[in-house]
């Protein structure tokens, strides 16, 4: 009698994105807000690189911050600029009135794939809300407005608190199909529609 040996097929859970694994992640840092911010924006989940540096946007082909730099910066005074560390973008979004903050507290990811998040644990938006005259809130990208709707929705209603919520197209690498002039676009276009932050240097 013969006998056929089959290879083994392994299972292998939780690996996605070429053999990475999925990993708990706590968000790690705090927002970036003060009593005069108008606008708050919302991302998914820091990047690692972004947990590295404590701070958001800080991988260096996320286009977020020079969308921030084309929108806001006043090309008369050279000081008003994004620059390069925390610090200054930080001081750069506090000055044109915008809040930072991300809709997940925790979250299992693999990487920087917001497709892969699973078990999300939102933010409290509440002090914020609470704490600053915000007129609008912007999600970068389909995932972030989606948790956002599902997990902080509900718990700002139950608050008490109605605040409208537009969903921006995301300024991650991983949306290459959106070239950094068509991202300034749609973000300058989505800010003036929502009039909450008016800007004597907007660049059409």
């Amino acid at each position: 009698m013969t006998l056929t040996v089959r290879p083994r097929t392994i299972f292998k859970t939780k690996r996605h994105n070429m053999g990475l694994m999925s990993e708990h992640v706590e968000h790690g840092f705090g927002p970036v807000w003060d009593g005069e911010s108008r606008a708050l924006i919302l991302g998914s989940m820091p990047s690692p690189k972004s947990r590295a540096a404590a701070f958001y946007y800080m991988h260096p082909q996320n286009r977020f911050w020079p969308v921030m730099q084309a929108l806001f910066a006043n090309s008369a005074d050279p000081t008003d600029a994004v620059g390069d560390l925390p610090e200054s973008r930080r001081a750069f979004a506090l000055r044109h009135h915008i809040a930072l903050w991300d809709v997940i507290a925790s979250c299992d990811i693999t990487g920087a794939s917001d497709a892969s998040i699973r078990n999300a644990v939102p933010n409290d938006l509440t002090p914020i809300l609470r704490g600053a005259p915000i007129a609008h809130i912007f999600a970068t990208g389909a995932k972030s407005a989606q948790l956002y709707r599902k997990l902080i929705e509900p718990r700002l209603t139950e608050a008490g608190i109605a605040i409208g919520m537009t969903q921006l197209p995301s300024t991650s690498p991983a949306n290459a199909s959106m070239r950094l002039p068509d991202l300034i676009t749609a973000y300058r276009e989505a800010f003036q529609k929502a009039n909450v932050l008016e800007n004597a240097y907007w660049k059409n």
